[in-house]
């Protein structure tokens, strides 16, 4: 059973930075390109960064230069940095499988919540 689990969110003022950090089990990590998306109220999710099996990595121009992605295959988790943090980063993050991987998105987590207000 495949299982995310999404953790390190917060309240964080304008400018400050947090650690997202996912666990996935059920699934054979390595070879899945991650990505973190996010929703924010009254709006559709949105992919925010992908990393590939072999370190490549994307990002939303919205979130370029202040994001970063990271992964760990040995424990079969993935990481977002997310620094110089914006109201408007304010969403439920989330981590899944990249957009068009076999299979095609595996069970949603809960997400986590990351606030940025003064």
């Amino acid at each position: 059973q495949v299982q995310l689990v999404e953790s390190g969110g917060g309240l964080v003022q304008p400018g400050g930075s947090l650690r997202l950090s996912c666990a996935a089990s059920g699934i054979i990590f390595r070879i899945y390109a991650m990505g973190w998306y996010r929703q924010a109220p009254g709006k559709q999710r949105e992919l925010v960064a992908v990393i590939f099996s072999g370190g490549v990595t994307n990002y939303a121009d919205s979130v370029k230069g202040r994001f970063t992605i990271s992964r760990d295959n040995a424990k079969n988790t993935v990481y977002l940095q997310m620094n110089s943090l914006k109201p408007e980063d304010t969403a439920v993050y989330y981590c899944n499988v990249a957009p068009g991987s076999t299979g095609g998105y595996v069970s949603w987590g809960q997400g986590t919540q990351v606030t940025v207000s003064s």
